[in-house]
């Protein structure tokens, strides 16, 4: 039997879910002590019921890491990211309901785009993308306002600065008009942070500000454009970069991995009820599987997907991306979900039972026996052959 294809190991790549399918694209991977660009011709499929992959081919974007993508009525949008030359303000789509997944590159009718970033972050909200923070450049000329822009002192080239950036920028998807609504009491300029939304908020948590990583969370409220600061009630995690938030509940938050002050990659889970303003530290199989600069969606019943991403603190080994998908319960299942589950993980014991099912039931337990398959869990841990030889620039982990 041919080997079912796998999603290759990666970090810094985007990922996007729409209840039925994980869609990954871009990213890196090292190959003989060089840091490599993925292929920007590969999208990835993953089905969320039976666990499989399968790609697809576009051809437009660069090839990039460190890029912020979303879905918004059924199309992909990414922005932002590291290409060879360094950060971009490039955008594009694809139309995810077209089999021939054309990419196309997103041209404004109105308003600027924002400067060249990666490591920056989205949400969406009534058919706007709103994006915040990321690491990238700008002409000493476009710097007006320090406390927006916090210069790196130790990336320039003549009127070219880096530095972190804390603005918020608007899309519009339906105009194609880009705009940059005034905020008010902004948290500081970061990059590598999380964020995550639920209704008209959007929650930034941490992230590396100049030398430091942080545990602070800040909510942004998408229609009056305010910002407040979240304080907890409880002990807060320990300061981070290269995590994520997924949102799992309308009132609680999934805060998984990243990069700790102390530079260790980390595999804690955390809840945060935005009710009680208060961390819970999540029990989870796991423990042994530290991640940063990996993607995280929502799934099923509020499970999470975690994908991609590295095991080893990047900036002085990167040798330990990953390809294996770990899920995260963090709400109580359905009974439909328990049984079907228990069904389809042990599916020999009732092979004649499944066949009596109604087609509709017996289709979504067929489903899920692939994905309890052994075979295919030890797929999960395989390698492809990679063909990109793309390095990656200087700044594209800062």
């Amino acid at each position: 039997m041919s080997e079912e294809p796998v999603a290759r190991e990666r970090s810094g790549h985007t990922a996007a879910a729409d209840g039925q399918f994980l869609y990954v694209w871009g990213g890196y991977v090292s190959v003989a002590d060089h840091e490599v660009f993925l292929p920007n011709d590969e999208l990835w499929l993953y089905d969320l019921e039976n666990g499989l992959w399968r790609d697809v081919c576009g051809t437009v974007p660069p090839a990039m890491s460190g890029t912020c993508g979303c879905i918004v009525n059924e199309e992909l949008y990414i922005f932002g990211g590291c290409c060879d030359d360094g950060q971009t303000n490039e955008h594009y789509s694809v139309n995810l309901q077209d089999e021939r997944f054309s990419w196309r590159r997103v041209t404004p009718r109105s308003g600027s785009l924002p400067s060249p970033r990666d490591k920056l972050s989205c949400w969406v909200h009534e058919g706007r993308i709103i994006y915040f923070g990321g690491y990238g450049h700008k002409l000493l000329s476009e710097i007006t306002d320090p406390k927006s822009f916090i210069v790196d002192e130790a990336s320039w080239a003549e009127d070219i600065f880096w530095g972190w950036n804390n603005e918020v920028h608007e899309f519009d998807t339906e105009r194609s008009s880009w705009t940059e609504p005034q905020t008010f009491v902004t948290p500081a300029p970061r990059a590598a942070h999380a964020s995550a939304s639920i209704g008209s908020k959007g929650y930034v948590c941490g992230g590396r500000i100049r030398e430091t990583r942080t545990s602070d969370m800040f909510c942004l409220d998408l229609n009056s454009w305010t910002w407040s600061e979240i304080v907890s009630s409880t002990a807060a995690p320990l300061g981070r970069s290269w995590h994520t938030l997924t949102a799992v509940s309308d009132t609680s938050l999934f805060l998984f991995g990243g990069l700790s002050v102390d530079c260790r990659p980390m595999s804690d889970g955390w809840i945060f009820n935005l009710e009680t303003k208060g961390w819970t530290e999540m029990e989870h199989q796991n423990k042994d599987k530290p991640r940063l600069w990996h993607s995280a969606c929502q799934g099923r019943d509020s499970d999470v997907i975690v994908f991609g991403g590295s095991h080893d603190y990047i900036l002085l080994v990167d040798k330990g991306h990953c390809n294996d998908a770990l899920v995260f319960q963090t709400q109580p299942y359905p009974l439909m979900r328990l049984c079907q589950d228990f069904i389809a993980s042990h599916a020999s014991m009732f092979q004649s039972q499944i066949l009596c099912l109604p087609p509709k039931l017996r289709n979504a337990v067929q489903k899920r026996t692939i994905f309890f398959r052994p075979s295919r869990k030890s797929q999960n841990c395989g390698h492809q052959k990679l063909n990109s030889s793309r390095w990656i620039s200087a700044n594209s982990k800062k």
